[in-house]
């Protein structure tokens, strides 16, 4: 059993596949709720109706294409049997598509493809879905609640988060989603899922918020939601709404052992793909804040010593010369124990507090040196792999 994302696919023919992280066990991700107000729209006995009546309309379908490496259609990688080696024993060359006695494909080389769903967060055609449906895509088209189909255009991708932004031009105002607070879910809360799954169309499910801030191994911001809300291959890139149409979570990837729903569904918190977004619709392009510091877990041993009841915070065991924290003074032992008021409990939560900041904003870490509390400033630089 494994955890993947969905991809494209050669059509061999066989039904595309979108959506999800990972690779064949990790498909879509699962939908997240915020916590519920006096009023919402999921009655206990009335369903989520009036809910999807005011949301699908802005839940899209995308279709990718792309054009097929030689390398995907090598021998190992091609179907065998009948009718592909009756084929070659009757006409002495293999299908089209199909690889010759080289490993080279014969004839036209059928394109890939594949499938996920978007939402739309902007009235002029923003839509947003995940990074692996569009990747490597030649063409992006998108079929909108009404069935008008319009070509999008990639305005940026953030593989990290596995978030991507298109466009298209619809000529008319476009209906739209917006953003919930994430931060506010709570486990137990209702959330509804649409997507498309297999590429059926939009369909919704709804389940619970059932863990929160779950790390696939799937990169180093992980903090998922997770969810048993029905999340199949299609479904990548679709909104994963709280009980007041609010986009909590953008369903990402699934747990399974054969590709289907088990409910074990994973979805991008909205706290990270708000900031994602607004920032490739800036420029298509995401700036990332930098310390400069080398860190560890705090040990139970440590904590032992430092008098804590259990391990928490992150032990700085390192500060590079010239960066953001060497100049803010922060030093070799130092524990971070917040950002910003953000209590700051393993590594990757002091890496996507800090990574979620723009360069040369400026982030209060909450230390304690030497035994003592300390509380320092630093400004942010942008990291050494990305543009100054």
């Amino acid at each position: 059993m494994q955890i993947s994302r969905g991809s494209l696919r050669g059509r061999v023919p066989a039904l595309v596949v979108g959506a999800l992280m990972g690779a064949t066990a990790l498909t879509a991700a699962a939908p997240a709720l915020v916590p519920q107000p006096a009023f919402a729209y999921a009655a206990p006995q009335g369903g989520y109706v009036d809910l999807v009546a005011k949301v699908a309309p802005a839940v899209v379908y995308i279709e990718v294409t792309k054009s097929a490496a030689p390398a995907e259609f090598s021998p190992e990688n091609m179907p065998q049997g009948f009718p592909f080696d009756e084929f070659m024993r009757r006409f002495g060359t293999p299908m089209p598509g199909q690889p010759d006695m080289q490993g080279n494909p014969y004839g036209n080389v059928p394109a890939m493809q594949g499938v996920g769903t978007g939402f739309i967060i902007s009235a002029e055609g923003q839509i947003v879905t995940n990074a692996h449906v569009v990747d490597g895509a030649d063409r992006v088209m998108v079929t909108l609640a009404d069935g008008r189909k319009v070509e999008g255009k990639v305005i940026g991708a953030d593989a990290a988060t596995d978030i991507a932004l298109i466009k298209v031009d619809a000529g008319k105002n476009l209906p739209t989603v917006a953003f919930g607070d994430s931060t506010q879910l709570k486990v137990g809360q209702d959330v509804v899922a649409i997507g498309n799954p297999f590429g059926l169309g939009n369909s919704v499910t709804s389940g619970i918020v059932s863990a929160l801030g779950r790390d696939i191994n799937s990169g180093p911001f992980d903090n998922y939601i997770q969810t048993d809300a029905a999340i199949n291959k299609g479904n990548s890139g679709g909104p994963l709404f709280n009980a007041d149409g609010e986009v909590v979570g953008i369903n990402t990837a699934i747990f399974s052992p054969s590709g289907g729903s088990v409910g074990i569904g994973f979805a991008v918190p909205s706290e990270t793909a708000a900031k994602v977004v607004a920032d490739l619709g800036a420029d298509g392009t995401v700036e990332r804040g930098w310390l400069g510091v080398q860190i560890q877990p705090v040990t139970e041993d440590i904590a032992a010593a430092l008098g804590f009841d259990a391990a928490k915070g992150v032990l700085i065991s390192n500060v590079t010369a010239d960066t953001p924290a060497a100049r803010a003074g922060l030093a070799r032992g130092d524990i971070v124990l917040s950002v910003n008021g953000a209590t700051v409990n393993e590594p990757r939560d002091l890496t996507r507090m800090i990574a979620t900041d723009a360069p040369g904003a400026e982030v209060t870490l909450g230390l304690l040196r030497a035994g003592k509390p300390v509380d320092t400033v630093v400004t942010l630089g942008t990291r050494p792999d990305q543009p100054a």
